[in-house]
């Protein structure tokens, strides 16, 4: 026993400082940086920025685009989750729509602007299909594009979790009860999922208010708050006083968004029992959801299509002979070598270090008679990693390690996309493990075995499909990631998102589009493999 607990107290003592070193230290510094001044402690910073006419266009681009997004993306979201859990459209089918909306997940956000001016500009591809150029793509429309396809896979994730947890029997109930489509509906699908609506609504908003790479590429003259945080600290004059109080600005939408999500809770309620039924067909309802969803995916697939095709021809789009000369040239450049060898092992080792921290403060929290004030402590952390934006985040890390050995290095890089990422995988885990027979410690332990050789032997084989789940999700996020590490990258650590950043200003799009390709294929194997791997660790326990 004396044992076990030194063996937990150890595992949450390295959990404890981890986060104290590299979540609460960065965050206090960023905020005592936003309050220094030339005369002292004060709130000049916070009166200069909202005094700077820039700042609050901005502000009030950012909060009305964000806003606009949210609304259209939840409800694209909410459409295509119900198609997929309450329709009786081919099983084939709905794997389309579900792989199709997830697919831009593989792809680095600043990678979707290209796609949108390439497919919609001028001489863009779309463009050149309908005759004609369909709206300006610089600025708030361009803008709008790409955050809803940004933002519409969390959101249907979100969503179509929830929709699995609806007990449609009584939607048959409320049928037979002679209920209208819309009576029905209100209160069978929509007010079971309130909470997740609101969830949706507050994620999808964080999300477009505090992305930095779709507003990187075709933002245009339309300015907003990311875009206004990353010239204040890497202009020509760089005023950290100023950027650490825009950036604790920032985070005031997660604030508010984590306190909706809170009030939102008292409208989740839970069925004593779900019935696995199928819900009343309906051909109309089935062939409209349909048409809509698979319109929806082929829209997203026509805007990344240009990505596959500028590379491989000659000059898009007056010659479009078959050409592999920028593929070449972009993959044997030493640069783009290393960049990409870069993301690799920054993906690779935040994958390994971040799977083994989530899963580690998972156990003990869900698997071990840790105290209360310890678990919570862990959540804690948790909720807040999950509303810290990546720009801030990263931010907080330069103010903090500006005068050490870790600013510029690959530790950094890998503790910042380790802590920015850490809710999904942590919860994941927790989920699982909570969902195992309480009893196995107990078993292991009159057996002779200890705590960790028990969690070691039983709990983790037993578990390993989700540590599956966990790496692929942070080595695909590690790899998109640019936010998060826009100011931590050096000449030496630069990946391949800093590297397309880089290249944007040499308007070399065959290279960028080259290495958004490369993105993509790297993040599908992961993807892929770790789908396989987990589905057959699945099938083997269920036959066991």
């Amino acid at each position: 026993m004396f044992k076990e607990k030194r063996e937990i107290q150890l595992i949450y003592g390295v959990i404890a400082v981890f986060f104290l070193a590299f979540l609460l230290t960065p965050l206090v510094t960023l905020l005592l940086q936003s309050f220094q001044t030339g005369q002292g402690i004060g709130l000049a910073n916070f009166r200069a920025i909202t005094g700077d006419r820039d700042f609050v266009i901005a502000l009030k681009n950012s909060v009305l685009i964000s806003t606009v997004t949210a609304l259209i993306t939840t409800v694209l979201a909410f459409m295509l989750a119900y198609a997929v859990n309450c329709t009786h459209i081919a099983r084939l089918l709905k794997a389309v729509i579900r792989t199709g909306i997830l697919l831009p997940m593989l792809l680095p956000t600043i990678t979707y602007g290209f796609a949108i001016i390439y497919s919609f500009g001028k001489q863009g591809l779309l463009t050149k299909w309908f005759g004609g150029e369909l709206f300006t793509i610089y600025g708030f429309n361009g803008l709008l594009i790409g955050y809803v396809i940004y933002t519409l896979p969390p959101a249907f994730l979100l969503l179509d979790n929830s929709f699995k947890y609806i007990d449609k029997k009584f939607m048959i109930v409320s049928e037979l009860m002679g209920d209208g489509f819309l009576r029905s509906f209100l209160n069978t699908v929509f007010r079971p999922l309130i909470g997740t609506l609101g969830g949706a609504l507050a994620i999808t908003f964080i999300l477009t208010f505090t992305d930095f790479g779709i507003p990187a590429s075709v933002g245009g003259t339309y300015s907003v708050i990311a875009t206004q945080l990353y010239q204040v600290m890497l202009g020509a004059l760089p005023n950290f006083n100023n950027g650490s109080a825009i950036a604790m600005l920032m985070l005031s939408p997660a604030v508010i968004g984590v306190l909706f999500l809170n009030y939102l809770e008292r409208f989740n309620f839970h069925y004593n029992k779900t019935s696995v039924i199928d819900v009343t067909k309906n051909k109309l309802r089935d062939m409209l959801l349909l048409v809509a969803s698979l319109a929806m995916v082929a829209a997203i697939v026509l805007v990344f299509l240009v990505m596959f095709i500028t590379p491989f021809v000659t000059n898009f789009p007056y010659d479009m002979s078959f050409t592999t000369k920028f593929f070449r040239e972009t993959l044997f450049s030493r640069p783009i070598a290393d960049a990409y060898q870069n993301s690799l092992l920054t993906a690779m080792g935040t994958a390994v270090a971040g799977t083994v921290l989530a899963y580690g403060a998972a156990v003990i929290n869900v698997r071990t008679r840790l105290r209360k004030p310890a678990k919570v402590s862990i959540d804690f952390c948790s909720m807040l990693t999950n509303t810290v934006p990546g720009m801030v985040l990263g931010l907080a890390y330069l103010l903090l390690f500006k005068g050490s050995d870790f600013k510029g290095t690959f530790t950094i890089l890998v503790i910042c996309n380790i802590v920015h990422f850490f809710t999904t995988p942590y919860l994941m885990a927790k989920h699982s493990l909570a969902k195992m027979s309480p009893a196995w410690e107990i078993t292991g332990e009159l057996m002779g075995d200890t705590w960790f050789k028990t969690i070691v032997r039983v709990i983790i084989p037993n578990s390993f499909s989700t540590l599956v789940e966990m790496f692929s999700y942070y080595f695909i996020n590690a790899m998109v990631t640019i936010s998060a590490i826009i100011f931590l990258v050096s000449a030496q650590t630069a990946v391949v998102t800093s590297k397309i950043k880089e290249l944007q200003h040499f308007a070399s799009f065959n290279e960028i589009f080259v290495l958004s390709i490369l993105i993509f294929l790297t993040n599908l194997c992961v993807k892929t493999g770790g789908d396989a791997v987990s589905k057959k660790l699945t099938f083997t326990q269920q036959r066991e």
